[in-house]
């Protein structure tokens, strides 16, 4: 039987979907309504199996399936991406947005047919509403997709189930059901998109730091496959293996990724990054200001792990600690957003191949630095890094980054959007380097009332959301690109609801509430 915090937080997501389909009703309104019905039953059955250790693979134990929440942040998006390129009079991000929604909705409806499939005895309500539901869904997408979009739907539905069964065997207790569904969905839609804009080059469509993003994600997940198979066969903690590592590294990023993104974009790739990093003076200030900040956080790390040293062995960094690296990103991000959005966004992309590259040498013990990152970065764990990858401060950059990366620039005239979806890209500033920092720290040094059935406590709710409030209000000053045009009721709604999620989910906080605030927002 499902808990009182897990109840509280599906209550939380059926509001946000109730909210946001009184501004877009329409035929999608229905499949997402029975979508979430279905995943909140789909999540008894989820939790269930991970309780009893039913399900066919490992998951993270220190939280709950997270399915209802992880179900509806796809198919939401879709739908109102498809809304704001409508309005902007956009028909092919329409569609677009149209594809994405009718993608999130067969990809949750896949993780729930699963979960009902293994379930023992088959459960038969379960059934029945996963049946309406799918039926609802298929009928919806076959008198609203062309024949070309359903193809591509079911692409990206056999890329998942691909790389589900590849990462989910070979990267254990890392994910929850929901942060599978996530994460590797939206690496699989990554993966279509850069096969399909791959064959269609010659039409021209898309920025070149679209494909950027594209090629950098598709290229560091193959890469990380493909040390995984080979270190099968050798050890990867010798000289000899270090040594192949970095020489095959440079041999599939100057022999595959790089000629790739040269046919997408037309152009040497290098000579393109290097004229767009410092193509404005402002842009230099910046690098070096993020270069600054960067040393920062290495001083941070250093200055800790020291500190562990002279302290004790069993020494591990509060939360207080960690919330430092929430600020850090908060400092970088927000001059990125208010003096050049295409430099943060390109930065963002940089940054995520950087971490995950560095996850690589850290995981596979590579020489010279692969034990000392072990070292360093143990001092930040905590209990959602409970599988052999750190992640936690990858999912930090994604949080703060997608929000960027999943701006429709393209629907958007004035590089803005009107009202409440000015503050899109600054989504993830104010939900986890505000509010979720701010809930922390106030929480765990000032807070006594707790909420039913967690941790969190109510003076840290309340206290993030007058600190987003307040957020908002800088960003009004400093910032004239944003105007809300009398949108105040429903960003404090927006807010609120969302810092409600972080006090009662269990999943990981930093990649689902941006996610949710860029919904409202938009």
């Amino acid at each position: 039987m499902l808990n009182k915090p897990v109840l509280v937080e599906s209550l939380i997501v059926f509001i946000i979907v109730l909210f946001v389909h009184t501004a877009v009703w329409d035929r999608y309104s229905w499949c997402a309504i029975a979508l979430a019905v279905q995943a909140f039953y789909v999540q008894f059955k989820w939790d269930r199996l991970l309780q009893l250790g039913g399900a066919v693979f490992q998951f993270r134990t220190a939280a709950n399936s997270g399915l209802l929440p992880a179900s509806m942040v796809i198919p939401l998006l879709g739908i109102a991406m498809k809304e704001r390129c409508k309005s902007a009079g956009i028909v092919y991000f329409e569609r677009f947005g149209i594809v994405v929604a009718s993608t999130g909705m067969l990809v949750a409806l896949f993780l729930s047919v699963i979960a009902v499939g293994i379930t023992k005895p088959v459960p038969t309500n379960t059934c029945i509403l996963t049946g309406v539901a799918g039926s609802i869904i298929i009928y919806t997408m076959k008198h609203s997709l062309t024949v070309s979009e359903v193809i591509e739907v079911l692409e990206v539905l056999l890329i998942f189930v691909y790389l589900s069964m590849i990462l989910l065997y070979l990267l254990p207790r890392c994910f929850t059901p929901g942060e599978a569904l996530l994460v590797l969905g939206g690496i699989s839609f990554v993966f279509n998109q850069l096969i399909k804009r791959s064959l269609n080059v010659i039409e021209g469509r898309g920025d070149p730091i679209d494909f950027f993003l594209l090629v950098a994600v598709v290229g560091v997940v193959l890469l990380g496959l493909f040390f995984t198979v080979l270190f099968i066969f050798m050890d990867s903690g010798t000289w000899i293996s270090s040594m192949f590592f970095h020489m095959m590294t440079a041999v599939l990023g100057l022999g595959v990724i790089m000629p790739w993104l040269y046919r997408l974009i037309q152009r040497n790739p290098l000579f393109w990054l290097l004229q767009f990093l410092f193509q404005t003076q402002t842009r230099v200030y910046l690098l070096v200001y993020w270069t600054f900040l960067a040393a920062s956080a290495c001083g941070v790390v250093f200055y800790q792990n020291a500190k562990r040293s002279s302290e004790s062995k069993k020494h591990q960094a509060s939360t207080i600690t960690r919330k430092y690296f929430h600020f850090i990103v908060v400092a970088t991000y927000v001059p990125g957003l208010i003096y050049d959005r295409q430099l943060l966004y390109v930065a963002a992309v940089l940054c995520l191949a950087a971490f995950i590259f560095l996850e690589y040498i850290r995981y596979f013990r590579i020489k010279p630095f692969g034990q000392t990152l072990r070292h360093l970065l143990s001092l930040f764990l905590d209990e959602r890094d409970s599988g052999p990858l750190i992640l936690t401060h990858i999912y930090l950059l994604l949080g703060m980054s997608l929000p960027v990366w999943l701006f429709p620039r393209s629907c958007a005239p004035k590089g803005t959007l009107s009202g409440a979806g000015a503050l899109v890209p600054y989504s993830g500033v104010l939900a986890v380097g505000v509010g979720d920092s701010i809930a922390s720290v106030f929480g765990s040094t000032m807070g006594e009332i707790k909420w039913p059935g967690t941790k969190k406590t109510f003076e840290g709710t309340m206290t993030a959301i007058f600190a987003q409030i307040i957020a908002v209000a800088l960003i009004l000053i400093f910032d004239s690109s944003v105007n809300l045009n009398s949108s105040y009721a429903w960003v404090l709604a927006s807010v609120s609801l969302v810092s409600l999620l972080e006090a009662y989910t269990t999943q990981i906080d930093n990649l689902l509430l941006p996610l949710y605030l860029q919904i409202m927002f938009m």
